[in-house]
């Protein structure tokens, strides 16, 4: 793992991919809530799960975790979004789909694009809590004006040389 993030971010050295995984995965696993730090535990190597075993915090958004994660590791506000990116994308990964999209499902809003995708989450969790969506009845229906009261196109060229 720490070799593919050093080849994605770019680091110099192996040490510096390691300080990267350990900054990120140590604070993204106050993020989860129990269930899928365990299940994205599960798919990560050993070194990496053991760095999520931290007990959840309070839940911020994709942004604020950056931040707060820019303000511990002391560097930019650029460096530490690739560095987090980079990290998240490969944990995306080897995590796979399903078991991805369940995280985001379950992490506010703004973390999808940290591991390189389509902020669609909020679509997924909107859905969850709407499931009582009101259904559309046959007594609901468009009122269309008829096609008589537009102007035709043929008028409009008439008139447009008056």
């Amino acid at each position: 793992m720490l070799e593919t993030v050093r080849y994605e971010g770019a680091y110099p050295t192996r040490v510096r991919a390691e300080e990267s995984v350990i900054c990120v995965l140590a604070a993204f696993g106050r993020q989860l809530p129990d269930g899928e730090r365990a299940l994205l535990a599960a798919r990560l190597p050993a070194e990496a799960a053991r760095l999520l075993a931290a007990a959840p915090g309070e839940p911020l958004t994709g942004q604020e975790f950056v931040q707060e994660l820019t303000v511990r590791t002391g560097g930019t506000p650029a460096t530490t979004r690739w560095d987090t990116s980079t990290v998240l994308t490969l944990v995306g990964q080897l995590a796979g789909s399903d078991v991805l999209t369940r995280v985001l499902t379950q992490l506010p809003p703004g973390y999808a694009l940290l591991f390189g995708r389509a902020e669609l989450a909020q679509v997924a969790r909107q859905r969850r809590e709407d499931t009582a969506l009101p259904t559309v009845h046959a007594h609901r229906t468009a009122r269309l004006t008829p096609k008589s009261t537009y102007p035709s196109v043929g008028a409009k060229v008439a008139t447009a040389g008056r």
